[in-house]
């Protein structure tokens, strides 16, 4: 017998926010009248698309509050809050409150460090407004609680920590679609958008939305931006075959370290290795063995950071800045390495690292120059 196989795309889902929001409606809809509810239509605002999602469970908790709970599905995404349960508690409002609906996080929804103030971010919070006005009265208020019971731990896999969000996930994201971009189909789709652009003499690579950020208040053109997340590799490797002359490779300090050390696949779940990579860089300019000691044994890579400045700070050396100056060196060397075995093109690359704060900590000399010339 013969067989055939249809190759499908991979399926988008929805990002947290948008599960928050339903179990919300939910929740809400019961205190306007107590009934079950299977599932809610949400509009995703961003893109204007209304969707429906499941929901699991709802049931008043006390006079004036209710719980619902829905779980989350990120799509075909390599994503840790796959099924992922999501709870919001919903109340009448007090005549005292200021906001007509004040959006609280509970549990598992992380905080900012410098703040303490819950990681809901604006498309989160436009959603909820959007969305929930629809079924309230003139004067009228609420309070939502979102809740994540699994957060705390999962936020444990994450780099919140190294971008200010402790003991929690964060409500963020600018859309409601959850593209899968880490499913094999989506770097057809990052190719395609590279091919696109090849005519510019230098591209700038993202791997990351915080990348992206960082290139718009650098003033870089957006004709020249492409975005990689972690296929930074197969990237690289597209870019000689398209005969580019250069990249520049923008970045989380903690993600392009990889890099440096011939890992250019930089999803978590396939390789880490940053604490090491970053020991032997240390080692290899002669820090002491207690120092070495530390750097490996630190929990994050932003923790490492802030030990070298630490030690700078107070030994009046400059081990940082000759740190990740080698390792910049080691990422453009090892990525042009890695296209001419690849693709047998010459492409120049140059790199530059930012921390938590979306500072520039480090950029080589080939990065510098890449930089001013991708600037409007």
């Amino acid at each position: 017998m013969l067989s055939s196989t249809v190759e499908q795309s991979p399926r988008s889902g929805y990002t947290l926010p948008v599960f928050a929001c339903a179990a919300a409606i939910a929740a809400l809809r019961w205190l306007r009248q107590p009934e079950s509810l299977a599932s809610v239509t949400v509009d995703l605002v961003e893109p204007a698309k209304i969707v429906t999602i499941p929901i699991e469970q709802v049931a008043g908790l006390k006079v004036g509050a209710a719980l619902a709970i829905t779980h989350s599905d990120p799509g075909d995404n390599i994503d840790l809050t796959r099924n992922t349960p999501v709870w919001a508690y919903v109340e009448w409002g007090t005549e005292e409150q200021i906001e007509t609906i004040q959006l609280l996080g509970g549990e598992g929804i992380g905080k900012h460090s410098d703040t303490t103030k819950p990681a809901i971010y604006a498309y989160a919070r436009r959603l909820f407004y959007h969305n929930l006005s629809h079924w309230l009265q003139a004067g009228e208020k609420i309070r939502v609680t979102v809740i994540l019971p699994q957060g705390r731990s999962l936020a444990q896999r994450t780099s919140n920590e190294a971008f200010g969000v402790v003991e929690g996930l964060s409500l963020l994201g600018t859309t409601g679609i959850s593209q899968p971009l880490s499913a094999p189909q989506q770097l057809e789709q990052f190719r395609s958008e590279l091919q696109a652009k090849a005519e510019h003499s230098c591209l700038v690579f993202c791997i990351g939305e915080n990348g992206l950020d960082l290139a718009q208040k650098l003033r870089i053109k957006p004709a020249q931006l492409v975005k990689t997340a972690n296929w930074i590799g197969p990237m690289l490797v597209e870019a000689g075959l398209q005969e580019v002359s250069s990249v520049l490779l923008l970045g989380y300090h903690g993600k392009l370290i990889k890099l440096a050390g011939g890992i250019f696949h930089t999803h978590h779940h396939l390789a880490d290795g940053r604490q090491e990579i970053l020991t032997a860089h240390a080692a290899n300019l002669g820090l002491p063995l207690p120092v070495l000691q530390n750097l490996l044994s630190s929990p994050t890579m932003e923790a490492a950071l802030t030990r070298l400045r630490d030690l700078d700070k107070t030994g009046g050396s400059n081990w940082m800045n000759q740190i990740y100056g080698a390792l910049t060196h080691q990422i453009d060397q090892r990525s042009q390495a890695y296209i001419l075995k690849h693709s047998n093109r010459q492409v120049v690359v140059g790199s530059a690292l930012f921390d938590r704060q979306r500072e520039i900590i480090a950029i080589s000399p080939a990065g510098s120059s890449l930089l001013q010339q991708s600037r409007i």
